[in-house]
C-alpha cells in the first residue's frame, strides 16, 4: 500500500449506462480512450503516461492519461458516473476494487479476453469480486523489515526473526537521537496495513478482534513504544515519516515497503539490508498484506471502447511491461512466473517477492466492509499506542463498532 488514501465505502449505485464522453464512441473506429489513476507526482504520472502511450499505440488508439490525488479518485469516479464521463480505464486502489465492483462500475475482464492467469492466489483474489476478476496488475508490493547494517553490526544485533528478538534488538539500538524501531500508527488506513502481517502471522483475524492472538500482535508494537524503543510519534508518522527517520539515522530499523528502495538507494551512504517481518515464535509463516494498485475496465456504453481499454490492460500486465514497472518503482512482477525470472537478475528482491506470493489481499476475508475494518484497527492501534486502553481493551472498543 503506497499511499494514505482512505479507503471510502462506496454507498452510490453507478449506472450501468454510464459512458464516457468523447468523439469516437460505439457508432465509429475508437482513436482515443481515456484513462484515470492517483499517481500525480510528476516524475511517476510521466513514466505512467509513457507506458500508457505505449499500450494505446500497440492497441492502436492514443490513450489521455489523467491523474488526481489519492483520497480524491474515488470520489471522482462517483461524479464521472452520475455524469456518465467515467473513463474508459481505472486504477483503483486493490483494496476499493471489490467496493466499486459491487456497484455494478466495473466490467469483468474476461468480457473482453483479458489474461487473468499465473497470478499468486492473494494477487489474484484482489481483484475478484463474486468469481468474476475485475482488476489485473503489472506489479505489486508488500511490507518487510528494513535494517540499518551499520547500526545492527556496530550494536552486535542479529536481524531479528521472532518479536523477542526484535524487541531485544530494538532496546538494544536504541540510543540517544536514535531509536530502535519504527513502524507507520497514525489514525489511517496506512497503520491498519503495517499491522495486519504481525496480526496474521500470529494466526488473528481481522474477523475477529477479540482473539487474544490479535491482542498479542497489538501488544508488541505497545510493548516498543513502552520500552522507549520506538518513538510515540509513530502515532503521528506515515509510511514516509518512517523512511525519512530511517534514511536520517534517526531509527536503525523500520517496517516499508520496497518503493522507498530507490530513495535509500540515492541516499548513497546507508548500508541497510531487508529481512522478512519477524513472527511471534519459530515456526509461523509470515503473511503479509498485499499492496499495489489494479488496472480496471468501467462500465460504459462503448463496447468499442472497452475493448481498446481491455487490450491497454493487457499490454500493462505483459511480461515486458511487468519487468519495466518493477524495475522502476522497485516492486514485484504480479505474475508468479515473471517474479522468479526478475529475481533471478535481481536477487536483493528475493525477500519481496517471497512477502508478495505469500500475501492476503486487505478484502480477502472482509470483502467491501475493509475500510471500516481499517478504520476500527487503526483506532485500536491509536488507544494502545496512547496508553488510553490496554490492547485488549482497544480492541474490544474496535469489536464494538462493527454494524
Amino acid at each position: 500500500m503506497r499511499r494514505g488514501a482512505a479507503l471510502l465505502t462506496v454507498t452510490a449505485v453507478l449506472t450501468a449506462g454510464s459512458g464516457c464522453a468523447g468523439d469516437n464512441g460505439a457508432s465509429g473506429a475508437v482513436t482515443t480512450i481515456t484513462a484515470l489513476d492517483y499517481y500525480t507526482d510528476k516524475s511517476e504520472h510521466t513514466q505512467w503516461g509513457r507506458l500508457l502511450s505505449a499500450c494505446g499505440r500497440s492497441a492502436g488508439v492514443r490513450v489521455e492519461h489523467r491523474s488526481v490525488p489519492g483520497p480524491s479518485l474515488v470520489p471522482t469516479v462517483l461524479r464521472q458516473a452520475s455524469a456518465r464521463e467515467l473513463p474508459d480505464v481505472l486504477m483503483l486502489d486493490n483494496a476499493d476494487v471489490q467496493q466499486v465492483a459491487e456497484t455494478g462500475a466495473l466490467t469483468p475482464l474476461s468480457d473482453f479476453g483479458v489474461d487473468t492467469g499465473g497470478y499468486s492466489p492473494g494477487i489474484a483474489s484482489a481483484g475478484t469480486y463474486r468469481g468474476k476478476v475485475y482488476g489485473v496488475t503489472p506489479a505489486v508490493n508488500a511490507a518487510v523489515l528494513f535494517y540499518n547494517k551499520d547500526m545492527l553490526d556496530e550494536a552486535g544485533v542479529a536481524v531479528p526473526r521472532t518479536w523477542d528478538e526484535l524487541k531485544a534488538a530494538a532496546q538494544r539500538l536504541t540510543r540517544p537521537g536514535r531509536y530502535g524501531m519504527a513502524v507507520s500508527a497514525g489514525n489511517t488506513a496506512e497503520s491498519s496495513w503495517q499491522f495486519l502481517p504481525f496480526l496474521w502471522s500470529n494466526g488473528g483475524e481481522e474477523t475477529d478482534l477479540g482473539d487474544p492472538r490479535a491482542a498479542q500482535a497489538l501488544g508488541l508494537w505497545t510493548d516498543l513504544v513502552r520500552s522507549g524503543a520506538m518513538s510515540r510519534s509513530v502515532l503521528n508518522w506515515d509510511q514516509a515519516d518512517v523512511h525519512d527517520q530511517f534514511a536520517a539515522g534517526r531509527t536503525a530499523m523500520m517496517i516499508n515497503g520496497p518503493w522507498r528502495i530507490s530513495a535509500l538507494e540515492k541516499a548513497g551512504d546507508i548500508r541497510w539490508g531487508t529481512a522478512p517481518i519477524p513472527v511471534r515464535e519459530r515456526g509461523q509463516s509470515v503473511v503479509t498484506a498485499l499492496g499495489g494498485e489494479l488496472w480496471t475496465v468501467p462500465t460504459t456504453a462503448s463496447p468499442a471502447r472497452q475493448a481498446k481499454a481491455a487490450e491497454v490492460i493487457d499490454c500493462l500486465t505483459g511480461r515486458d511491461t511487468m519487468l519495466t514497472v518493477a524495475g522502476q518503482y522497485s516492486t514485484v512482477p504480479a505474475r508468479t512466473a515473471v517474479a522468479e525470472e526478475y529475481v533471478e537478475h535481481k536477487p536483493s528482491m528475493a525477500v519481496f517477492a517471497d512477502a508478495v506470493e505469500h500475501a492476503r489481499a486487505r478484502t480477502a476475508r472482509v470483502g467491501t466492509a475493509w475500510p471500516k475494518v481499517a478504520d476500527r484497527i487503526h483506532r485500536a492501534i491509536q488507544l494502545a499506542l496512547t496508553g488510553e486502553k490496554t490492547p485488549a481493551e482497544a480492541l474490544a472498543e474496535a469489536r464494538r463498532r462493527e454494524p
